[in-house]
């Protein structure tokens, strides 16, 4: 589907003409505690089933929740991190709804006055290009468990190692436009918890998913509720509850968009409602449809006393926030001389920024950069792995690339030493010593085999003046009769001296 690269709205064609989607995203972000929000139940990920339930998450009589101050910390830490309000005044509610996996028949999360407010991120496109996204809200909640439906043709199994786990339900403004927009929303904030180590980010394990808020109009209509502030100008909106991974987040609000202008122009009308989006055929299907705030009947929770923030705690707080990517790829670039891109690649994943942050420890930055970004990065994806995975350590690959800076080894030479790295290990700095691979830089040995190959190629050498791209020969032959060893910028200011005066 076609991106218009001026303004980059997203349309779609249809029988009627041009149609434009909005999206929003509520993503639940699970903080990265050692405990639950209100109990000291583990919240290690791959336990036995029940084994991480206290009398608390099983809703026992009598048991009262109790307020990690951890998880509030967390909260306020990424909210911080979303440039947005830091509420001093926050309360819990309940939610009340049924599900067999809800022990209590309500869910603690926040209504009306949540611990964030708004905020707002920079997110990058992949063409570089940046744009900005408005948070809402961001609130905490506890999460349910889980009902497992394949065990048993005649039976639900559940499993509440998850209830009563926090999430950081973070609200976004209806700002994103295209399916790609909206995944690299989410790239962005998981980049941004992971730097601020609020949340793990790891999509797969259930510790990200998003609830994809998705509506189509038609051109014009979005800039008529972004200057008025009336959502009558959109359509209405769908929920897709609980996308797990930005491919299917892309997916679904593709399918779900297409959906609705199909029903919109066959003379149908989109009803308001839940869906879920099954990954295997690419289609979303009705779920439920979608409630309203007072369909789940929010009230004050009796048994916990609102959260009043005192200015020292948010301060402290503050105070101990790390340098956010934002930040890393403005310093990479000022103070580094890094291109934007290879600033960017490199900041927006902590793990790779930190790698190449021990990389460059006393060494050449563009070069590390040059290495991590092309030869790393490049290896890795081929082979699958991840940063933390990669068989060469940062400590190896900077020794390697200081043997390049300091023209002990050339580029192809290094590319041979980083091979062995990568297969066997070991310290680049014995590896170049004990195959014999440092670079030749004594011009005078470099000079007599120029000499001794213009003399036995005396017309070919004649050839060069009037050919001075013909010169590449004898580069290769140099570099041939040294084994790769000659620099090979000694190499062409030799040749150059010989054949062209």
């Amino acid at each position: 589907m076609p991106l218009d690269t001026a303004d980059y709205t997203y349309r779609i064609p249809g029988q009627t003409g041009d149609w434009e989607i909005v999206v929003g995203l509520e993503v639940h972000a699970q903080v990265r505690s050692k405990s639950k929000l209100f109990s000291g139940a583990s919240t290690e990920f791959g336990a036995a089933p029940n084994s991480h339930v206290s009398l608390v998450d099983a809703a026992m009589p009598g048991m009262l929740p109790v307020i990690n101050e951890e998880c509030v910390a967390q909260a306020v830490r990424t909210g911080l991190g979303l440039n947005a309000k830091i509420n001093r005044f926050s309360r819990f509610d309940r939610k009340n709804y049924f599900y067999p996996d809800l022990p209590q028949g309500y869910q603690i999360s926040q209504f009306e006055f949540p611990i964030v407010g708004e905020g707002e991120i920079e997110c990058e496109r992949d063409d570089g290009s940046r744009f900005t996204v408005g948070i809402e809200r961001l609130h905490l909640e506890q999460d349910a468990g889980k009902s497992i439906h394949d065990l048993d043709p005649n039976a639900t199994y559940v499993d509440l190692n998850r209830s009563g786990v926090a999430l950081m339900e973070i609200v976004s403004r209806p700002h994103l436009r295209s399916p790609g927009d909206a995944a690299a929303y989410v790239r962005t904030l998981r980049t941004i918890v992971r730097y601020l180590d609020t949340c793990g980010g790891d999509m797969e394990k259930g510790q990200m998913r998003a609830d994809v808020n998705v509506s189509v109009c038609k051109p014009g209509a979005y800039e008529k509720f972004r200057e008025s502030g009336d959502f009558s100008h959109l359509g209405t909106r769908c929920e897709i509850k609980n996308v797990n991974s930005l491919r299917f987040i892309q997916q679904a609000i593709e399918y779900e968009a297409q959906r609705q202008i199909d029903l919109l122009e066959d003379g149908g009308k989109v009803i308001q409602q839940t869906r879920l989006f099954d990954a295997n055929t690419g289609v979303t299907r009705a779920m439920r449809s979608k409630e309203e705030a007072h369909d789940y009947r929010y009230f004050p929770d009796p048994d916990l006393l609102p959260l009043k923030l005192e200015e020292a705690f948010i301060e402290t707080l503050k105070a101990g926030l790390p340098e956010l990517p934002a930040e890393k790829r403005e310093r990479f670039v000022s103070r580094l001389g890094l291109s934007e891109y290879d600033a960017s690649v490199l900041a927006a994943d902590k793990d790779r920024a930190d790698y190449f942050e021990k990389v460059i420890e006393g060494r050449d930055a563009k070069l590390a950069a040059n290495w991590v970004n092309n030869e790393l990065f490049g290896r890795l994806n081929k082979e699958g792995l991840s940063i933390t995975e990669s068989p060469v350590g940062p400590q190896q690959l900077g020794k390697l690339v200081k043997l390049i800076e300091e023209d002990v080894i050339s580029g192809k030479i290094a590319k041979e030493v980083f091979e062995i790295l990568w297969d066997e290990g070991g310290d680049p700095e014995a590896i170049v010593e004990k195959k014999g691979l440092k670079q030749i830089t004594d011009t005078g040995a470099i000079e007599k085999v120029v000499d001794d190959l213009i003399a036995q190629n005396p017309d070919q050498a004649a050839q060069v003046k009037e050919k001075p791209k013909a010169m590449g020969w004898f580069v290769g032959q140099v570099m041939k009769a040294t084994g790769g060893k000659a620099n090979p910028q000694a190499v062409n200011e030799i040749l150059q001296k010989k054949l062209l005066g």
